[in-house]
């Protein structure tokens, strides 16, 4: 295991931010955590960072306790932030050589560019990068020291769809050489796409975990039909019966092959359309709404609005 957590605990006074939090992430394995502000997700992770002290529990990173062994865990992890402080002036390749400086076995900053899609600009200022290639050189930073372990919040905040998916394959090249990434995001379908694990979060406790497909039991879940008809056309109470708002008859059978022998054995005798016709499981999404909308209302906040920033002024 790269990461091996049991019964984590972290209050701040009387504010329970994690309570008794269980979890372990493969090595190489892409691992979402996932949860509504406020749910423990940030303290849960800076403490597996070494950045916060536990009140309880036991945690091991790369076979180290990062609360103990912080020294040499950094050497072995790399973190991407939300947001970086990083000199503008400099270029992008010599951004990336003054972080490898500070590891005693970093990978080539030529490598390190590469996988991250950034060789072209390598001689350009770091002011002179869109939104999206700053965040990959954020990414390029965690990774100058080769790390086994790469910490990911958010990375793909307010970027538009094509840069969400160019970063998903840097994510993806990450993989391919065996790392293991701990990927915090609201995004259901980036967790969908890249996450070979998942678990919830919700008022500190983990309320869910499995692959992305089977959560919570989605993949077994009720299939539901949807469809509409023209005008006029009502349908039988037994296949939805009236419409919802945006004309959409849906329901939810027992038997899901009968159901649409039915249906359509129905619409053909009446001469009548089902338009848009459709079969659907329960989405991520819904499955997390589900999870996270009967948590208790916690507040994952650090005492004296020190929320999410590093102690001792630390960036990285």
């Amino acid at each position: 295991m790269a990461v091996r957590v049991r019964g984590l605990i972290k209050s701040y006074g009387n504010v329970h931010a994690v309570r008794g939090v269980d979890l372990t992430i493969a090595r190489g394995e892409v691992f979402a955590l996932l949860g509504p502000n406020g749910a423990g997700k940030t303290t849960t992770v800076e403490i597996l960072e070494g950045y916060r002290r536990r009140d309880g529990g036991e945690v091991e990173v790369l076979g180290l306790d990062p609360q103990r062994q912080r020294a040499r865990l950094k050497k072995r992890i790399g973190i991407v932030l939300q947001s970086t402080g990083i000199d503008s002036y400099l270029t992008v390749s010599e951004t990336v050589a003054m972080y490898a400086g500070y590891y005693p076995h970093p990978r080539p900053v030529g490598e390190v560019l590469e996988l991250v899609g950034l060789t072209e600009k390598q001689d350009s200022r770091v002011a002179r990068l869109s939104g999206g290639q700053q965040r990959r050189l954020d990414v390029a930073i965690a990774l100058a020291g080769d790390p086994e372990l790469l910490f990911l919040d958010e990375p793909t905040t307010g970027f538009d769809p094509s840069a969400r998916h160019e970063a998903w394959q840097v994510v993806e090249n990450l993989t391919s050489l065996g790392k293991t990434v701990l990927l915090t995001t609201h995004y259901m379908d980036e967790a969908e796409h890249l996450a070979d694990q998942v678990a919830v979060i919700a008022g500190g406790r983990i309320v869910a975990e499995g692959t992305p497909a089977t959560l919570a039991g989605r993949d077994t879940a009720r299939a539901i039909v949807g469809y509409r008809l023209p005008d006029a056309v009502a349908a039988p109470p037994r296949f939805g019966g009236a419409p919802g708002s945006d004309g959409l008859i849906e329901f939810a059978p027992d038997d899901l092959t009968a159901a649409l022998h039915q249906l359509t054995g129905w619409a053909m005798d009446h001469g009548v359309a089902l338009d848009g016709l459709r079969i659907s499981r329960p989405t991520l999404e819904d499955v997390y709404l589900r999870l996270t909308g009967t948590a208790p209302d916690e507040t994952d906040t650090v005492p004296d609005g020190t929320a999410g920033e590093r102690p001792n002024g630390e960036q990285r």
